[in-house]
């Protein structure tokens, strides 16, 4: 229970972090598309508002390291506003024009104006990226909600980190030639992910005391995953059990290695 405490505080601690981060970014994407108005807003507020801009990052050189956190925080703690987070961020692939309501802040980053006519009149330029990274910055904060909710089950924030640990400490195992006990430790870690897959869809398996293939089978039945997803776990799967059952047969440290990058991939890909 202290480990998962720890891990709780810790994800707070980010996601503080990362808040406080965004609103700097926010502003300064609004100093670089309205820098007067900005400026004209903070005097009262500031003593020396030109002086307190000039001190704004960058939005171009700091937005990236803020969107690769955030977005790994969206993915852990409210995954189900993942796909919309990343689609504020990146261009619609089916887009054949550039509006005010498709551009995104990938638009942005690139400087993007599109202007029509021999007067180069401005049709959409980098201030529509604004509200796009509003709402990024809205489903972030939207995160800190999970943590006072009484049906949050504390389990889900912080599995994938204990799945983590896990895994390194079998990496280090196979590193050591241990490869039957380093593809065991990889199998307890796919057979707990698959259960909580299997908990958070409510599907069952008839199984007594299902194992990686039952959950596998079960997901696919209900089409929690598809059949490539499915061909990927039971690959897995067989590795597992060769270095569990088989004694016929060594587990090479080519196959714990593949095992182990598999798992790390079904742990941060199917959820």
């Amino acid at each position: 229970m202290a480990e998962l405490i720890s891990s709780l505080e810790r994800f707070k601690k980010d996601l503080k972090q990362l808040m406080a981060k965004g609103e700097k970014l926010h502003l300064a994407m609004q100093t670089e598309c309205y820098r007067d108005q900005v400026t004209e807003a903070l005097k009262g507020q500031v003593e020396d508002p030109e002086g307190f801009v000039n001190k704004l990052p960058t939005f171009k050189s700091a937005y990236q390291s803020w969107y690769s956190e955030a977005q790994a925080l969206v993915k852990q703690l409210l995954p189900d506003r993942l796909s919309d987070f990343v689609a504020y961020y990146k261009k619609p692939k089916a887009r054949k024009e550039i509006t005010y309501e498709n551009y995104r802040i990938e638009d942005y980053l690139q400087g993007l104006t599109v202007t029509r006519g021999y007067e180069k009149e401005k049709i959409v330029g980098p201030n529509a990226a604004v509200p796009q990274f509003e709402q990024q910055l809205a489903i972030l904060k939207s995160v800190q909600g999970r943590f006072e909710s009484s049906l949050f089950d504390i389990r889900h924030i912080v599995q994938a980190d204990l799945f983590d640990s896990d895994l390194d400490a079998a990496s280090e195992l196979a590193r050591k030639k241990f490869t039957r006990a380093a593809g065991a430790m990889a199998g307890v870690v796919i057979e707990k992910h698959l259960l909580l897959v299997c908990q958070n869809h409510q599907v069952k398996s008839t199984k007594k005391n299902p194992a990686i293939s039952d959950f596998n089978e079960a997901l696919k039945a209900a089409d929690v995953i598809d059949v490539p997803a499915w061909r990927f776990v039971q690959h897995l799967a067989d590795i597992r059990n060769l270095c569990d059952h088989s004694k016929a047969t060594e587990p090479t440290i080519e196959q714990v290695t593949d095992l182990l990058a598999g798992v790390r991939k079904v742990t941060t890909t199917i959820f």
